[in-house]
């Protein structure tokens, strides 16, 4: 199908009722998973190494869960379009608000909140934007087909937040820095194998973006972690941490450190709604960067 009349479909279809969309979903599942295969030797293989302490039928159950859950999200991205205000609120609730007010002192300083691939980010995203009122600038990857990208960059900036491609963030949080932002990063993004930084995740190696780490250093703004995480089909919860405050080490990589092991704790909570279709370790460290420990959260 022509990438025109495609995205035509798509914003067609984000028109439709959530409910009917579910149902589209539930048709999706089958199809996906047991006709298209869709990466499931990736997915299985993932799994592997993240739980190598389940058995294999443990780790099916998952594979089949994450599916579900999988397709259901396709649907929830795409209404995200249209879905009204309200909707986002109600279906998406913050287990601690006080703790992303307290560290923007009542929306009067900006801070930087990573997240991951987990949930529903999208939605988690105008959630927090019609709980609290704060002002977000969506860090986002851009996607090569102009046509996805084009949908994602409308669905991102509703309600007033305000996409920022990755290759502009540092000179933009620059350039804003006095003005209060909430800066959302989706850190579990792979990094090139030269530029970024190298940790264990989920029992294999993995190479992160460090530029969190450096605008933090630049901003000395703090570091939230947001995790968040389904609590019944088509509804979501989002909890704060706090991961980093100022004053921070120059050129350290405590940041991306703790942040690591954060994602981990939060995967390992709800595996199901992970989005494992990443093929995020398919890149192969090379052998002059160095492999950084993760911070313990003990």
């Amino acid at each position: 199908m022509p990438t025109v009349s495609l995205m035509w479909l798509v914003r067609l279809l984000s028109r439709l009722p959530l409910s009917l969309l579910y149902g589209v979903a539930w048709v999706m599942y089958p199809l996906t998973f047991y006709l298209l295969r869709y990466r499931r030797s990736d997915v299985r293989q993932n799994l592997r190494f993240a739980f190598p302490d389940k058995n294999e039928q443990e780790r099916n159950t998952i594979t089949r869960q994450f599916y579900r859950h999988f397709c259901r999200l396709a649907v929830e991205i795409l209404k995200a379009r249209t879905l009204p205000a309200e909707e986002f609120a109600r279906r998406v609730s913050i287990v601690n608000e006080d703790l992303l007010h307290q560290h923007s002192e009542g929306g009067q300083k900006s801070l930087i909140l990573l997240t991951l691939h987990q949930g529903n980010w999208e939605w988690a995203l105008h959630a927090i934007t019609q709980r609290t009122g704060l002002h977000l600038d969506a860090v986002y990857k851009p996607l090569h087909q102009q046509g996805w990208d084009r949908f994602i960059f409308e669905v991102r900036s509703r309600f007033g937040s305000r996409p920022v491609a990755m290759t502009d963030v540092t000179r933009d949080v620059l350039r804003r820095r006095r003005e209060s932002r909430i800066f959302v990063m989706i850190a579990d993004q792979s990094a090139p194998r030269y530029k970024g930084l190298w940790f264990e995740y989920l029992n294999r190696e993995a190479v992160f973006f460090d530029g969190a780490e450096k605008i933090a250093e630049l901003t000395g703004f703090p570091v939230l972690f947001g995790q968040v995480q389904c609590v019944k089909p088509g509804y979501y919860q989002i909890e704060f941490s706090e991961l980093a405050d100022p004053p921070y080490a120059k050129g350290a990589s405590d940041i991306t450190a703790r942040y690591v092991a954060m994602a981990e704790d939060a995967i390992r909570c709800q595996p199901e709604s992970f989005l494992w279709t990443n093929r995020r370790w398919k890149k192969q460290r090379p052998a002059e960067c160095e492999l950084l420990v993760k911070a313990s959260l003990d």
